[in-house]
């Protein structure tokens, strides 16, 4: 399935607006990271879900509190998943990025779950893929080092990159996946890709309205590798 936005001319524009943005983004990081801070003695922690992604991810060009890992925290609580969950996205990162923000995420939050949402950028850059695959597999190895879950998540690039890159970009995840048992999202934007009203003016960033499809997409596989509060 190619990425069918109408995204040929603006490619470069999306990379451009979504690092002006990074800076908010981390701040809004740091302060979900301390959200799932471990919790004083007596008051045993939430297992942690990290998400590890880039401005998809981050709220880029949403109102606070309306992405779709936000709304994935309301259907956690409805449905009796205790988790907390830390967004560690940031507008504009690549896998390099969050390879090298990884370790202290690990160490401080000690996630049950990490989702990985990183790779569009690095296409955007003109990474070679072989890097992308290797930083993807170093996240992967060191997050179930780690003893958590991996949750990869798919994404294409725009179809002006060929057909042959555009399966190898989509192959890394299914790759990856299959060679370390993780769990896959074939396409966070599957059900948008063809409708310019679910995208920003930039056709890159889906819309608020977009977000509880995202989270559908994510959520049927993530959800078998949760545990409800009852039975931890």
């Amino acid at each position: 399935m190619p990425f069918g936005l109408k995204v040929l001319k603006v490619a470069t524009l999306g990379l451009a607006i979504t690092m002006s943005a990074g800076g908010a983004h981390a701040a809004n990081t740091a302060t979900a990271a301390a959200s799932a801070a471990p919790s004083q003695p007596g008051n045993p922690a939430k297992p942690v879900i990290v998400v590890l992604g880039d401005s998809i991810s981050a709220e880029y060009g949403l109102k606070r509190d309306s992405g779709w890992v936000a709304l994935m925290r309301t259907r956690l609580a409805n449905e009796r998943f205790d988790y907390s969950v830390a967004n560690a996205s940031i507008s504009g990162d690549t896998t390099s990025g969050g390879l090298a923000r990884l370790p202290a995420l690990m160490q401080r939050l000690k996630p049950a779950v990490v989702i990985v949402e990183l790779g569009a950028n690095d296409a955007l850059r003109g990474v070679p893929l072989a890097t992308t695959q290797d930083n993807l597999r170093t996240i992967v190895e060191q997050a179930q080092h780690g003893h958590a879950k991996v949750v990869l998540v798919g994404m294409y690039v725009p179809p002006n990159y060929g057909p042959d890159y555009t399966q190898k970009f989509h192959g890394v995840y299914v790759d990856l996946s299959r060679q370390f048992s993780t769990s896959l999202v074939p396409f966070l934007l599957a059900g948008i890709e063809n409708k310019p009203d679910m995208f920003q003016p930039d056709q890159i960033h889906p819309t608020e309205q977009a977000q509880p499809v995202l989270l559908d997409n994510v959520w049927p596989t993530l959800k078998p590798l949760l545990r409800p509060a009852s039975t931890r």
